[in-house]
């Protein structure tokens, strides 16, 4: 399934994070299923096996806790919906080879919406299970790697992480296919972005528009000679992207955040050659 430029549903038009309405939607079978695993020491790993851990039956504790979040995800996840789900399975597979244990979470109902996140929900806290249940001999057990592997049912149609991963070996995403990243700077607090170079060769800015405010301002990505800025800070490119281009008058519509070299920044924060600056929404749950 490729990359689209579709809106994030879970946006508003002020930008603003709200539930989506399901109501309307017609029912139908849905099912997802996501993987993850934990990585452990292989004595830890052969205790595990053979049931010779402290806490008990690590593995059947670890199931119903998979299929008690599952259940309980829009509780943890802010805009989901609570769900009948008519199934939750969690299987397991040791790996002596690789030193892990392979989780993999099923979930299935007939409804509106679909099940994406109880099955990463569910093999997230699974994982977390073994580690709590495996902890007392081993606390250098790392987490990884969960994603969802396959979706059936809804508008969006259907999902498979192994044909997904195939068609990009052909055709190469947008991410991949973007110019060599470069360290762009630096924030107040010690972070740097990885990201793009300006496509242009005087000195400049990176700006990116992100989420909803992309679709509102039909903008993405653009790139800013500095010596446009009345100011170097992002008040004055704010007042040069709006000289550019009227569109950008947007920015001082609703909320709008912005960061630099993606620390949180304000009107006052300067600005220097090919940092990366970004307006978005504000933007919260999955």
């Amino acid at each position: 399934m490729p990359l689209t430029n579709q809106p994030l549903t879970h946006l508003n038009a002020r930008g603003e994070a709200h539930m989506v309405d399901v109501a309307d939607k017609p029912e139908s079978r849905r099912e997802a299923a996501a993987s993850g695993l934990i990585r452990m020491q292989p004595a830890t790993l052969a205790l595990l096996a053979e049931g010779g851990l402290p806490k008990g039956d690590v593995l059947a504790t670890a199931r119903i806790a998979g299929i008690q979040a599952a259940k309980r995800t829009h509780e943890l996840i802010p805009l989901c919906h609570a769900l009948a789900l008519s199934k939750v399975a969690i299987d397991f597979n040791v790996d002596e080879a690789q030193s892990c244990v392979h989780v993999i979470a099923t979930c299935r109902l007939n409804g509106r919406t679909g099940v994406e996140m109880e099955a990463l929900t569910a093999v997230s806290v699974a994982c977390l299970t073994l580690y709590d249940m495996c902890k007392a001999v081993d606390k250098e057990m790392e987490i990884g790697g969960i994603h969802l592997d396959t979706k059936t049912g809804g508008k969006s149609g259907d999902y498979r992480r192994d044909e997904a991963w195939a068609s990009r070996a052909v055709a190469p995403s947008i991410i991949e296919s973007a110019p060599s990243p470069i360290v762009t700077g630096e924030g107040v607090t010690g972070e740097v972005s990885v990201g793009p170079r300006c496509d242009i060769a005087a000195p400049c800015l990176r700006v990116k528009c992100l989420a909803e405010l992309r679709e509102r301002l039909g903008v993405g990505d653009v790139s800013v000679p500095i010596e446009r800025l009345p100011s170097s800070d992002v008040a004055g490119l704010k007042t040069a992207l709006k000289a550019l281009d009227a569109r950008f008058e947007g920015l001082d519509q609703g909320r709008v955040l912005c960061a630099v070299n993606q620390v949180m920044a304000s009107d006052a924060t300067p600005l220097t050659d090919n940092d990366e600056v970004a307006f978005f929404p504000p933007v919260t749950g999955g």
